[in-house]
């Protein structure tokens, strides 16, 4: 428990249902839809929607989505994998012939087929209980009458006026006389709340089919792109067998490639044998070792995750205990390593969070995403839909397994998480940040298991994150001076961070007490409720 004389939050509890999202009033539409008898997936999807409205920089219809879901407190978990696919028309060779060997953010190949809404719907057929056009009115009034900008979307705003300002139509709904909308100001997205309508009237159709896919095929035409109809009409999420592993007593379940939920079971394996080196998490010795074992997984992550339907992912291998024990050997406790050691497997030939617990304890572990945020930037002007950047995940590398091909998922940082004991499921959680996500779920799960941190403790705890693309180790405010020059004499290249360190929500289901005890993170807008 926190001193209560130091800022910060306390554990929100419950008796009967609870929501945890990244914004209050996505919170606050999940929890109207449990208190009025929506289960957890009506709520997850009220308030996926929401935020697809309150939060367009980091989420929308026009991005991705993935989910585990377990019925009735179950450890039964269901995942389902409604990441886009690259256009048919597109390959490697024919961006190597254009002389495009790296995908821009800000292009129409970064476009991958937005797959969300299809997700949305198998997810309400499957497992709600109230239509999907009712779950959506609450997003729909957002977007018609506005709503305000919180602190954290302001910042984002901010942060994204370059990317803004090159494209027209991005520019004439996110800048108002040429600036950006701040903390409090009023925003609307009147076309958007149109397309939410179409999608409400008509499910599936209402977004891959008539003028909302028309409005995005046209502008995706307009910047170059090679996205046909016949590709949103084969845009389906697909169920698919979750992964997991056994970490101090709790089996952790991740989604399988094509997202990185491999690699945050894989850090659990490693650190599962690391020393905690005291009772707090921010020491030179432990920093050191959650560094390096991050470097060497992302190592892995960058060889290997791929669209399972195209390269055969090593997952067995991946999750082995021998793996684990090799790396953690690879590791010098005194320095950081220069070059990272060869691999030991053998080498391939070739971002919103939502938790929901309701009273019957369906658990509900849902995240849906446009990956950078505003995506690649482009808005579809009539529907007001900002088209993600998933394409990026690729590389443009013929013979590399997550090399770009014609229908092809990339690699996925989003991964919604969830853990079981004793054949029942005990917390939804999830970690949002891009790249930090995997890194993440090892984070949190460890603050929480291994120095016994309470569920919003383990969230505030300060953050850092190695750069998987260089040297780079990013570090957040509140970690000392004297331990950023203690890591500076180990070898790392220690920065401050350029803006906090991910997001995360979680709900712990305490079977004996029957209560429910939700954190939500502070470095975004949002909360926990229960009721």
């Amino acid at each position: 428990m926190r001193s209560l004389q130091r800022p910060g939050r306390s554990p929100v509890l419950a008796p009967e249902g609870m929501a945890s999202t990244s914004h209050p009033l996505s919170t606050q539409a999940a929890v109207n839809v449990l208190q009025n008898g929506g289960n957890a997936m009506d709520a997850a999807l009220a308030a996926c929607a929401v935020q697809a409205v309150v939060e367009p920089e980091s989420t929308g219809i026009g991005g991705d989505c993935f989910c585990l879901y377990s019925q009735g407190g179950s450890d039964q978990v269901i995942a389902l994998n409604g990441s886009g696919r690259a256009p048919e028309g597109l390959s490697a060779e024919w961006l190597l012939a254009q002389g495009v060997d790296e995908i821009p953010q800000q292009s129409p190949h970064a476009v991958t087929v937005p797959t969300a809404v299809d997700a949305w719907v198998q997810l309400n057929h499957d497992y709600g209980s109230w239509p999907l056009g009712d779950l959506l009115q609450p997003a729909i009034n957002y977007a018609r009458n506005g709503f305000p900008i919180g602190s954290r979307v302001a910042m984002d705003f901010a942060a994204s006026s370059e990317l803004i300002r090159g494209d027209v139509d991005a520019s004439a709904l996110y800048l108002r006389d040429g600036k950006n909308y701040k903390m409090g100001d009023r925003f609307a997205n009147p076309n958007l709340a149109k397309a939410l309508e179409e999608i409400a009237k008509n499910g599936r159709d209402g977004f891959y089919k008539g003028w909302v896919v028309e409005d995005i095929l046209g502008k995706l035409k307009s910047v170059g792109g090679v996205h046909t109809q016949a590709d949103f009409d084969s845009a389906i999420a697909n169920y698919v067998t979750p992964i997991k592993t056994n970490f101090r007593g709790y089996d952790i379940w991740e989604c399988p490639p094509n997202g990185q939920g491999v690699i945050a079971l894989l850090l659990l394996n490693i650190m599962s044998g690391v020393d905690k080196f005291g009772d707090h998490p921010i020491s030179l010795d432990r920093m050191h070792y959650e560094i390096e074992a991050c470097r060497l997984a992302y190592r892995d992550r960058s060889l290997y995750l791929a669209d399972p339907d195209f390269s055969d992912v090593p997952i067995d291998d991946l999750l082995s205990p021998e793996h684990a024990t090799a790396i953690r050997a690879q590791i010098d406790p005194d320095k950081a390593l220069v070059d990272l050691p060869e691999i030991t497997l053998p080498r391939h030939k070739s971002t919103v969070y939502i938790s929901v617990v309701d009273k019957d304890r369906n658990a509900c572990s849902l995240i849906n995403t446009v990956f950078h945020n505003f995506g690649t930037g482009y808005v579809a002007p009539k529907s007001g839909i900002v088209l993600q950047n998933r394409g990026q995940g690729f590389v443009v590398k013929p013979g590399h397994p997550n090399c770009i091909e014609p229908s092809k998922r990339p690699l996925h940082t989003i991964i919604p998480g969830m853990a079981t004991k004793n054949g029942k499921t005990v917390m939804p959680f999830g970690v949002m940040g891009g790249e930090y996500q995997a890194f993440g779920h090892m984070q949190f799960l460890t603050r929480l298991l291994d120095y016994g941190m309470d569920i919003q403790e383990a969230q505030d705890a300060p953050r850092f994150m190695p750069d998987p693309f260089s040297d780079v180790v990013e570090v957040e405010e509140p970690i000392s001076d004297e331990i950023r020059d203690a890591l500076r004499g180990l070898g790392h290249n220690i920065q401050p961070a350029a803006k906090p360190i991910g997001g995360s929500q979680a709900i712990f289901i305490d079977w004996k007490t029957g209560l429910l005890t939700a954190g939500s993170d502070p470095r975004k807008d949002g909360c926990a409720i229960g009721y």
